[in-house]
């Protein structure tokens, strides 16, 4: 479980009252958010956000359902092609050679990242988007490629206005009753964004199970008034016109 904090103070104009905005994001393009993740959104009319790996087989292999999910207002998000992270941390025995961002250039990263934005394209027909970084890393050998590539998205995840006060979350082997405690925390504390970012439901790695999942979309559900769900993109571009 990692947990990341901006603790900057609250923007006293958040465009949507009193509710605590609430991203649900799904990274990887893991075949577990497509059998249990988007089904459970779509039972309560929820949408999430999927930040698609595009070299993952499931893109592909499941090309109509992610189009399907993107017609249903799920948002498909760019998480790169090859998922680049550095291998030069510990712990980081599945980054493969030729994937290791300490060894990527920053011209090649943004190279990668416009090619996704393409594939995305291809998939949705949206131009709109935004992006979730591997691993939350952008430093390739060179340099940042983060400045190189932000001007092409609506917003970067966990890279929001200090204002919004963002909590960033990514649960693994949680239970419904943590995640419920974990944003009743967020309202309390006064947070006005609160990112949960998940991998497998159900399945797959990093999971959380899926009466887990289900547990907190309940929760939601019987709690729109506190709680406002939506893909990162319409939150984010609701904050911008405000």
């Amino acid at each position: 479980m990692v947990s990341l904090s901006f603790s900057s103070a609250a923007d006293d104009n958040w465009p949507d009252n009193e509710r605590v905005a609430v991203s649900l994001s799904y990274d990887d393009a893991l075949g577990s958010q497509l059998d249990n993740a988007v089904p459970q959104l779509n039972q309560y009319h929820f949408k999430g956000s999927f930040y698609l790996t595009l070299s993952s087989p499931v893109v592909p292999q499941r090309l109509d359902e992610w189009r399907s999910a993107a017609e249903h207002g799920h948002e498909l998000g760019n998480h790169t092609i090859s998922h680049a992270c550095r291998a030069d941390i510990s712990d980081r025995d599945w980054v493969a050679p030729q994937n290791d961002l300490a060894k990527r250039s920053v011209v090649q990263m943004v190279d990668e990242v416009k090619l996704a934005n393409d594939y995305l394209y291809a998939i949705d027909g949206k131009k709109s988007r935004t992006m979730m970084l591997p691993c939350g890393e952008s430093q390739a050998k060179d340099g940042d490629y983060l400045p190189q590539v932000k001007d092409q998205f609506v917003a970067i995840k966990g890279f929001e206005a200090a204002s919004l006060n963002a909590i960033m979350h990514m649960p693994a082997e949680l239970s419904g009753a943590e995640l419920i405690a974990y944003l009743q925390s967020a309202k309390n504390q006064q947070r006005k964004l609160v990112n949960i970012i998940f991998h497998g439901v159900g399945g797959d790695y990093l999971t959380i199970s899926n009466d887990a999942h289900k547990e907190l979309l309940d929760f939601l559900d019987q709690h729109r008034d506190d709680y406002w769900v939506d893909s990162y993109i319409n939150i984010m571009q609701q904050f911008a016109n405000h």
